[in-house]
């Protein structure tokens, strides 16, 4: 439209069907993260476990509102390990997407499928557009052999060194601040953006990248860290 408007020559180049079948396959990706985010929280208002676990959690432990929740998504992955999977599977999304997007993993074993993140209250990670690209996904047990996080893996539409949690919410802020605080996890986001300081973001960890800074750096060249107290925040 720009190039007609002043007589430009533009020449569009026909994309091939390996190009074609990729965009494809990314929008199907984005697709499912997206309606699985609307699951996990669906499920945590809907389900007497999802209220139980989760909507406790968040409420009672971390005091967020229930603006604050929908806000961010928040939600919970049912405990049992085939439930999201085989609801996934009846609103008619195909194994090979739950593969790519990390929502489902396959057995060694017998090669069967299951749900990543089950028994987990849910986070999900936008990108910069708002877009779902993965999900962090947190046990509530006690028990040590269990890994506290369980994040996406590296996908078609998720590189974690490219992504800033958080940062859909608060790119505003950060250009009206001029400044962008750096914490490292999404409870300490979703804490500061409900006491009203929106330019936070995290870096899912303390492992900061240089990709990370380039991302910021579209929206302001300062940066506050606020890493954790403990050996490993004080060390990065």
């Amino acid at each position: 439209l720009l190039a007609k408007r002043y007589g430009i020559d533009v020449k569009e180049e026909a994309l091939s069907e390996e190009q074609i079948e990729r965009n494809n396959n990314r929008e199907s990706m984005f697709v499912l993260n997206e309606w699985s985010a609307n699951y996990f929280q669906r499920y945590m208002f809907n389900e007497a476990e999802g209220r139980s676990v989760a909507l406790s959690y968040f409420s009672s432990q971390r005091g967020f509102s229930d603006a604050t929740i929908h806000k961010f998504g928040l939600g919970f992955c049912p405990s049992s390990g085939l439930r999201f999977l085989e609801d996934c599977r009846a609103a008619g999304y195909k194994d090979e997407f739950l593969l790519s997007t990390g929502l489902a993993f396959q057995r060694e074993s017998d090669g069967a499928l299951r749900d990543r993140f089950y028994d987990r209250v849910m986070f999900p990670i936008h990108n910069v557009s708002g877009r779902v690209v993965g999900f962090g996904g947190r046990t509530l047990r006690t028990d040590k052999k269990v890994a506290k996080y369980q994040n996406s893996p590296e996908s078609e539409i998720y590189n974690k060194r490219r992504e800033l949690y958080g940062l859909f919410f608060a790119k505003k802020a950060i250009q009206q601040e001029d400044c962008a605080i750096m914490v490292e996890g999404y409870a300490d986001v979703i804490s500061m953006h409900q006491a009203g300081v929106e330019n936070v973001v995290a870096s899912s960890g303390t492992s900061l990248t240089e990709e990370q800074v380039r991302l910021l750096s579209r929206f302001t060249r300062n940066m506050t860290l606020m890493f954790d107290g403990d050996a490993a925040g004080v060390k990065a």
